[in-house]
């Protein structure tokens, strides 16, 4: 089944989409994915008997849920061997890279709908996206197998992982991790398919295509299948030594061509150029529908923030 939420006659509502309508359901979807898979597929189907419905023409759909985590994988080799090769200068993928299924924590307060404009973040001028698939968790767990994992997934989304790419570069240098260069947006939708819906293969992986066009011209494409590490092992990275919770979201990582950075990584120059006010960042994966965003200039107030000042060293009275 594939689930939305919406905003319609100013009130927000979830519900399921079947052919050109969406058929309320009795709560927010989060809550309904908090029950499980099996919950969620019978509330869909009462939702459907109940008749009342609203033609998708006459809504404004939304994220399909506010995730309580977002954690965002780094899965595909593709990506990374040009991304490195664009911000660091490197000839190949990082030994680093291989041992483990990595990941960062981003921001769940920064998500934009799948049709919103997203503006640029303030002081950027290397504006790029992501496109990736993200996994929704039905279930709470700690220290899950791969299976497990794997069987806890109630759904999937498109994901856009918006990234400042001149804001990213001097963080990578100290070694923290990403900020300010990925706090601004995360474009989730435009609905939430359950994992019923889509054939898994011996090994784990989903053979579905992830594409991306820039005002309507195709840039990049490839498969979910060429994951190095399938969700099940990823979620069962992510939840050893801690606990994960139904709504918490797995981002795959950027399919192969799925960047700007990627693309000029592998072209040694700025090709397609940078994203600009009023381009149109469209992406669409198989099974679970499109997500397209107009990027717009900031409007962000910069407020001055001064460089670290040298300090006097221990206790001051």
């Amino acid at each position: 089944m594939k689930f939305a939420t919406y905003e319609v006659l100013g009130n927000e509502e979830s519900g399921v989409l079947i052919a050109d309508r969406l058929y309320p359901l009795t709560h927010n979807l989060l809550v309904h994915v908090k029950e499980g898979l099996q919950s969620l597929l019978a509330e869909g189907s009462a939702a459907h008997a109940r008749g009342r419905s609203h033609a998708l023409s006459d809504v404004q759909v939304q994220s399909p849920i506010k995730p309580p985590t977002i954690r965002d994988f780094v899965g595909f080799e593709a990506h990374v061997e040009g991304v490195v090769k664009n911000m660091d200068g490197l000839a190949e993928t990082p030994t680093a890279w291989y041992p483990r299924a990595q990941f960062y924590f981003t921001n769940p307060n920064a998500i934009t709908g799948p049709f919103d404009d997203v503006e640029f973040p303030p002081l950027c001028r290397i504006l790029d996206f992501e496109c990736e698939v993200g996994a929704v968790l039905g279930i709470s767990g700690s220290n899950l197998s791969p299976s497990q994992a794997h069987e806890g997934i109630i759904g999937y989304t498109i994901f856009n992982d918006w990234s400042a790419r001149d804001l990213q570069k001097p963080e990578r240098e100290l070694g923290l991790g990403f900020a300010k260069g990925k706090d601004f947006a995360n474009t989730f939708g435009p609905y939430l398919v359950t994992a019923d819906e889509f054939e898994v293969d011996d090994e784990g992986f989903i053979d579905i295509t992830m594409s991306v066009e820039i005002n309507g011209e195709l840039v990049g494409q490839d498969s979910l299948a060429s994951l190095s590490w399938n969700f099940g092992e990823m979620i069962s990275y992510a939840s050893r030594g801690t606990w994960v919770h139904p709504g918490d979201i797995f981002g795959s990582g950027t399919c192969g061509s799925g960047c700007l950075s990627e693309m000029w990584g592998r072209a040694g120059q700025q090709t397609p150029p940078p994203l600009k006010p009023g381009d149109v960042v469209t992406m669409t994966v198989e099974g679970i529908g499109t997500i397209s965003n107009k990027v717009v200039a900031s409007t962000a107030v910069i407020h001055e923030i001064p460089p670290a000042r040298k300090r006097q060293r221990g206790v001051r009275h």
